[in-house]
């Protein structure tokens, strides 16, 4: 067999595409099959199956369509309650995918219907985990208290996975190859490796989560200082149960306005372009999420700071952009929701105050300062004794804590949030608005 890994690079999701003889299987693919199909081609084989670990929080899975465009069967958790047609596949079930065996493990932790793929061909073996065993991690459990065809809290998910951790791994050489569905920068789990894969042995070894401990300890440790749910989280769970739509088709149905400010009033305008350009010109009720380039976490903070099912407009910098920001706008979800794209008109439009930086040095006590930064990150420390600390995906619900009497300055750890949480405060606040932006740099 042949595996092949891909890499969505903002989302730190790995998917991954197996081949045997003619025949591939893909494992908690994307939600655009595109790069899946043409890897099919290079390798003249037939997509046949698709392997689902769990409804997704963090995107949106491409099996659906997948299925519905090569005829592939799905094959998913009956836990789940998945709505599609599929092929119920759970623990002591096995298929076969040209001369490699597949089988499933029960993996409760992350979600209470997790799987773990176990694919064995010619004395070697894969481990397919999904968000249940990641290079020096496990998946967190706090995503399923309140979605989801089985909700479980918490605490109970975390003893659970303390049971599989204990149990579902040890029939397995330390030779077992390890390829999860999230590296470093996903909100699925905490404290990832940069590695994109790795074996049990290693895992054994340096994998705090297979150390010797009670289940007290270990459910203390896996609850202890897990990042922000995004709101996009539980909306993505359940449209990955239902299936989304063709992704074609989706993006298809939506507007396409050039050089244009032709809007809807009062519909919320998320502009996708770097933080200069919206400074010298944007449209009233603009919030900038900036999507420059993979590094920027442009799907992470649009679920973060648009509600599901809200509807917006979306700016781009050039007619280039178009496409690629609707492929990564469609990753969670969001493109439904969207009511028009479009690149902007040279006509005069709102501005934003730029901060004289020396001032501020000297008087910092003439400013109101924002620290928009994850409550982790605030726990770690102030940068700024006197900040006010609202994290930017709480912004938009707690504009009214935040006092007007003076000029506000808003940052964050490196300048990239601060560009959202201060666009953001301009829309509702009648006072000058200032984005520290790469500039906390100087303070740290």
């Amino acid at each position: 067999m042949k595996v092949k890994q891909f890499k969505d690079h903002s989302l730190a999701h790995f998917s991954y595409a197996l081949v045997s003889e003619d025949k591939m299987a893909l494992f908690d693919p994307g939600r655009n099959p595109q790069q899946y199909y043409k890897y099919a081609e290079e390798t003249n084989s037939k997509i046949v199956a698709v392997f689902e670990t769990h409804p997704h929080a963090d995107f949106v899975s491409g099996h659906k369509q997948i299925s519905e465009e090569t005829g592939a069967k799905i094959y998913i958790s009956e836990k789940i309650g998945a709505t599609y047609t599929h092929t119920p596949f759970d623990e002591g079930q096995e298929v076969k995918i040209g001369n490699t065996k597949i089988k499933t493990l029960h993996t409760p932790g992350h979600s209470p219907d997790s799987m773990v793929f176990v694919a064995e061909e010619e004395g070697k073996t894969i481990l397919f985990t999904g968000d249940t065993l990641f290079i020096g991690n496990v998946g967190r459990p706090d995503l399923r208290e309140e979605v989801g065809n089985v909700k479980a809290k918490r605490t109970k998910l975390a003893k659970a996975m303390y049971q599989t951790m204990q149990t579902k791994f040890n029939d397995f050489s330390d030779d077992t190859l390890i390829y999860p569905a999230h590296g470093a920068g996903s909100l699925c789990g905490k404290n990832m490796s940069d590695a994109n894969s790795s074996t049990l042995g290693n895992e054994r070894q340096g994998n705090w989560a297979f150390k010797e401990q009670t289940e007290e300890e270990f459910v203390n440790e896996i609850l202890k200082d897990q990042p922000m749910v995004p709101a996009y989280f539980g909306f993505n769970v359940d449209l990955n149960r239902k299936g989304a739509e063709n992704i074609q088709h989706t993006k298809c149905a939506i507007p396409i306005r050039i050089s244009s400010d032709n809007i809807q009033h009062g519909v919320l305008i998320v502009d996708v372009r770097g933080e200069e350009s919206f400074k010298k010109s944007h449209l009233p009720n603009s919030i900038n999420i900036m999507a420059r380039h993979e590094k920027d976490k442009y799907e992470t903070w649009l679920g973060a700071i648009v509600r599901p099912e809200e509807p917006f407009y979306l700016v781009v910098e050039s007619v280039d952009d178009i496409e690629k920001i609707l492929d990564r706008t469609a990753k969670i979800g969001y493109e439904t929701q969207v009511k028009g794209i479009m690149t902007l008109s040279k006509q005069s439009k709102k501005t934003s105050d730029y901060l004289d930086l020396e001032d501020f040095k000297r008087n910092q006590d003439r400013f109101t300062i924002l620290d928009i930064r994850n409550h982790g990150e605030i726990k770690e420390g102030k940068i700024f004794e006197n900040a006010i600390p609202i994290p930017l995906n709480e912004l938009r619900d707690k504009i009214d804590e935040v006092p007007t009497e003076k000029p506000i300055v808003v940052h964050c750890a490196g300048g990239y949030r601060s560009a959202s949480g201060s666009s953001i405060l301009e829309n509702k606040i009648n006072q000058k608005i200032y984005d520290l932006s790469h500039a906390i740099k100087d303070f740290k």
